[in-house]
Order: structure tokens, then sequence, then C-alpha cells
């Protein structure tokens, strides 16, 4: 496997450790899984992506395409799947890529790795960059797909709206009050600061 996109292997490699932090195998064999997805789209194809977990193949997604959580365009669902979506903005037809577990029989130390049956620190890190390298896509399964329109159309918010209890502003379709303060859990409490008061100014006479 030469290329990841349009960069060389050696190449993705650095601009993975540059953004991700590391050459972590998951953004190493994510990187694979995009070019999988975008080879089964039709040539010029607006795409969305969504990512069923949190883990490397977000960042893989915003290194090899224009699509980032910030410009919405990618949305992560965890659901705790290796595995990511592409599909067209207008249509929704699309196809989703995963790492298949019932194709790495060939490949012990992804194996090894993803089902975690070793302790991190056990793994044979060398061995396993090297698989991941020589597998390329082919431990990944690519199956054709339609996207729910209702679920395209829900990118941006419709309107803002500022909440009764913490004084913040947030998406006005969630509600008479934002999620914080219906229960949704952070893992932080802030303490509501007063509406500022308004001050009266007297007219010089």
């Amino acid at each position: 496997m030469g290329t990841i996109g349009s960069y060389t292997y050696e190449q993705y490699c650095d601009r993975a450790r540059e953004f991700h932090g590391s050459v972590a195998p998951g953004i190493l064999i994510g990187g694979f899984m995009v070019e999988a997805a975008r080879r089964k789209l039709p040539p010029g194809t607006l795409f969305d992506v969504i990512c069923e977990t949190v883990e490397c193949l977000p960042d893989a997604v915003q290194l090899l395409t224009p699509c980032s959580v910030g410009n919405q365009w990618l949305r992560i669902i965890d659901v705790g799947r290796f595995a990511m979506t592409f599909y067209d903005k207008a249509t929704g037809e699309g196809v989703r890529v995963h790492l298949d577990s019932r194709k790495l029989e060939k490949w012990p130390a992804i194996k090894e790795w993803f089902m975690k049956l070793e302790p991190k620190e056990r793994q044979d890190r060398q061995r396993l960059l090297n698989e991941i390298r020589e597998a390329g896509d082919r431990i990944c399964t690519v199956d054709k797909l339609r996207v729910s329109l209702d679920f395209a159309a829900t990118r941006h918010q419709k309107s803002v709206a500022v909440c009764p209890i913490c004084n913040e502003a947030y998406r006005a379709e969630d509600g008479a009050v934002c999620p914080a303060c219906k229960g949704k859990r952070l893992p932080y409490s802030v303490r509501p600061q007063p509406a500022p008061e308004t001050r009266k100014t007297s007219q010089a006479r």
C-alpha cells in the first residue's frame, strides 16, 4: 500500500503524528478506511461523514477530507463501533466501511490489538504497524446504504434561545430549557451567573 490520499504512507504517518499526537494504529487503519469509502463514491460527490466511534477515526477523516466536526460535515454517533459512513449530501446514498473482525485471522497482531487480547505494553508494536501497512483496506468490509434525509437535513440549528435557568444561549429546538439544565450530564458543574442589571442613566437637565 503506497499511498493514503495524497500522501505517501510515510507522509501520512508524519501528518498523523502532528495532528493526532502519535502514529496510533487506529488512525493508520482509519486512513485506509477513508480511501476505501471514497473509491466507492461517484467522482465529484459532495459528501458528509458519520463516525461510529470517537477513537481515532474522526481524526483520519479530518486529515484526509474537507469534513470536520467544526463545519458539521463530520458527525460522531458514538456507538463504539470502528466504522465510518460517507454519504451524498443531497441524496443520502453512500457507503459504510468497518474493520471486520472476521478478516483478521491472517493478521494476528492486528487481531490482538483490535480485540484487546493482550495489554498494550505486551503487544509487538512494530509487527502491528507492519501488518497494518501490508493489510491496507483488506481487513475492512464496505456496504452500500442510504442515510435518512431527515438526518442529513438536521445539520444546522434553526434558532437560538436563552435558557431561563443558566442564562446561556442554546439550540431552541431542544426545548424550553437547555439540555444541560434538563439533566444531560457534564463532567463538571457551573454556577449560574445572575443576569446583568440594567442601569438607569439620568439625563442632565
